[in-house]
């Protein structure tokens, strides 16, 4: 009788159909190698295994008959017996010691989520970093200071255009490395240095007022993120603390400057501006007439706030964040006179622009100084326009006329519940008499 010669896994390999499985060996501790015929003509060889009633099989690769019989490893990706039996083995235990976490099946979903994470991961960290680089080159004091002074402009302040002055000169071109710095970085020792340059150049107001926009700019980024009337922009510079409120003020350089003109120098002002003629005369009258109100706010007068018996002008100071307040004032007999001596027909009250475009922009606080100066000449030593508001302030003082009617007559700072929100009565009838005093007082000398 013959002997049944045994193919060899070769031969076996070359007479599958295609699409046909075949197992070549068992696999300690599970499992089986098995292989198919593509419809190429190529073999891909696998492991199939079996878990919780369920079979599966897992690519190991492509067969390679031309590789020597005993190579262990894959060459080019193509497998001999040998390898892809030590492969399957490979798998099987690392299945068997899985089992616990869903064996082949469990490792594989691990292995995804963790490569996953890790995308994630680097994602989130390159995020991160050019976050920095961002926070870095964009957030910096620098852009921190030019957002908060175009804030202010925004909200209809004036003082933006000293705020403007004082940071640009005093901070950003002062200190370029510091401003350069991301805002959040910089410290109050860094702030302290730049009051210090203001301080030994004899600068004190001007440090303690560089110190106060830069406190009042940090103060805005570190509320933005729980104010919704903040613009979100601010929350960018990730402001947690205000370097420069941990810095110390000088109190001494903050003091005011009680210089205001006296009774009687008041009266000499009057009949330096009484006969002015022009705009030149008309502003001033009515500067001091309306009682010596902020320049800044008086010149922005619109014609359309203006009416027979009084006049309306915006106080823009105050916290960042409120809108310009109204602030209407009655209209004495001679204050009226003042106005109609005014170019209504333009946009601006008070204007030297003529022509097609009359009133199209408004006098600056800085002509109407200048008038007030030119026409008082040498008649009154160390004169100031700012001497005027203070010395209309202390002659209705001397006039018994109350601190709270001067107050409001002069827009200072109205604090208190029952002020700020119960109290709608407009006091124009108290304001009227009190400016009557003042006229009196002025040009009558009683």
């Amino acid at each position: 009788m013959a002997t049944k010669v045994q193919k060899t896994a070769g031969e076996t390999l070359a007479g599958l159909k295609p699409g046909q499985f075949i197992t070549l060996a068992k696999v300690i501790p599970n499992g089986a190698l098995q292989a198919r015929k593509l419809s190429s003509g190529a073999v891909k060889l696998y492991w199939r295994y079996t878990f919780k009633g369920g079979t599966d099989r897992v690519e190991i690769g492509l067969y390679d008959g031309k590789l020597p019989p005993k190579t262990l490893a894959p060459i080019d990706g193509r497998w001999t017996i040998a390898a892809a039996t030590a492969e399957a083995a490979r798998l099987a235990l690392q299945h068997d010691d899985a089992k616990s976490q869903g064996g082949h099946a469990g490792l594989v979903q691990a292995k995804a989520e963790a490569q996953a994470k890790a995308i994630n991961d680097q994602a989130a960290a390159l995020a991160q970093a050019q976050a920095e680089l961002d926070r870095r080159s964009k957030y910096t004091l620098a852009e921190l200071l030019r957002a908060y002074w175009l804030y202010l402009e925004s909200l209809g302040r004036t003082s933006y255009k000293d705020a403007k002055s004082i940071l640009t000169n005093h901070a950003i071109v002062a200190f370029p490395e510091t401003a350069s710095q991301p805002a959040a970085d910089v410290t109050d020792e860094q702030v302290a240095d730049m009051s210090r340059r203001l301080i030994e150049a004899g600068k004190e107001r001007t440090a303690n007022k560089l110190r106060a926009y830069m406190g009042a700019a940090y103060e805005v980024a570190r509320k933005a993120k729980t104010n919704p009337k903040i613009p979100v922009a601010f929350k960018g510079y990730q402001v947690k603390h205000n370097p420069a409120a941990e810095t110390a003020a000088n109190s001494e350089a903050n003091k005011a400057d009680k210089n205001p003109l006296s009774a009687d120098e008041m009266r000499v002002y009057w009949n330096c501006i009484k006969d002015l003629p022009g705009i030149k005369g008309a502003t001033l009258r009515l500067h001091l007439l309306t009682g010596g109100q902020r320049i800044e706010q008086l010149v922005r007068l619109k014609s359309a706030d203006v009416s027979a018996d009084s006049i309306t002008i915006f106080d823009g100071k105050g916290r960042p964040g409120r809108p310009a307040r109204r602030h209407t004032l009655p209209l004495t007999v001679k204050a009226q006179e003042a106005i109609q001596q005014l170019d209504l027909s333009g946009d601006y009250a008070i204007s030297t622009v003529a022509g097609e475009n009359v009133g199209a922009t408004h006098v600056v606080s800085s002509t109407l100084s200048a008038w007030a100066s030119d026409a008082v000449g040498d008649k009154i030593a160390c004169f100031q326009t700012k001497r005027i508001r203070s010395g209309v302030e202390t002659i209705l003082a001397s006039l018994k006329i109350s601190k709270d009617t001067r107050g409001r007559l002069q827009s200072h700072g109205i604090s208190g519940v029952q002020d700020r929100h119960y109290d709608a009565y407009d006091y124009l009838p108290e304001l009227h008499a009190a400016l009557e005093e003042l006229e009196r007082a002025c040009t009558t000398g009683t």
